[in-house]
């Protein structure tokens, strides 16, 4: 297996023989997780809010899903947050889900031959999914085109497990990750409450501090999904 990283979305879109591994700690793979765990039937991601209003044109029964700033869309049925997707919320449904940064990584995987969620809440079952994959991509959501340490962590987080595993690290970006992969839950706690954009959550207000004690846990989730 080779594996490479990007810690910000590729401006190019990822190759269509690659799996490619889409994370957004905070919150979009997270909360995504949760909505695939629930029962959601699809992810539509979208770039712009204007662009999920025209796919629900396309697609009057689907859920507009997403946020800016952090809180819900005006008009959106639902924000960011993982406590919104209950399975009597998304189960059998389809999510237009247009995010700050997630929804960006996730098209920038769209031709990708898989694309799967990452979290740290389902970690452990992402890496089982992809550990047979000749070529991975992992492909960090970041902030506004920036770096973001809680992604970037658990792009190393991956990175060490395949590297036990066998699989070969290319490029700067891969080997930099290691150095920032927590080794234990508590770590993954520490460094994702610690991160920039967990402290922003914090300030929002308690029902964002609640979302960050989610997406700050690890293998609470016994299942990857591909979207």
């Amino acid at each position: 297996m080779r594996v490479t990283c990007h810690f910000v979305p590729p401006v190019a879109p990822v190759p269509p023989a690659v799996t490619a591994v889409v994370i957004d700690v905070l919150r979009a793979t997270t909360t995504l997780t949760i909505a695939m765990a629930h029962g959601a039937r699809r992810v539509r991601p979208a770039a712009t809010p204007e662009q999920a209003f025209a796919l629900r044109r396309r697609f009057p029964d689907a859920l507009l899903c997403g946020e800016r700033d952090g809180r819900r869309v005006e008009g959106f049925d639902l924000g960011n947050s993982p406590a919104e997707y209950g399975a009597t919320v998304v189960a059998g449904r389809d999510l237009i889900f247009a995010s700050t940064n997630g929804s960006q990584a996730l098209l920038a995987a769209h031709r990708a031959r898989r694309r799967v969620l990452a979290a740290f809440v389902n970690a452990s079952a992402v890496l089982r999914a992809i550990e047979a994959e000749p070529e991975v991509v992992l492909i960090a959501s970041g902030k506004l085109g920036r770096f973001s340490l809680e992604d970037a962590a658990l792009a190393g987080w991956l990175c060490a497990a395949l590297e036990r595993r066998g699989a070969t690290l290319a490029g700067a970006a891969a080997r930099a990750a290691l150095a920032l992969a927590p080794q234990a839950a508590a770590a993954v706690r520490t460094l994702v409450e610690g991160a920039s954009h967990g402290r922003y959550l914090r300030r929002l207000g308690p029902e964002f501090a609640a979302d960050l004690a989610v997406c700050a846990s690890l293998d609470t989730l016994d299942r990857a999904f591909e979207v």
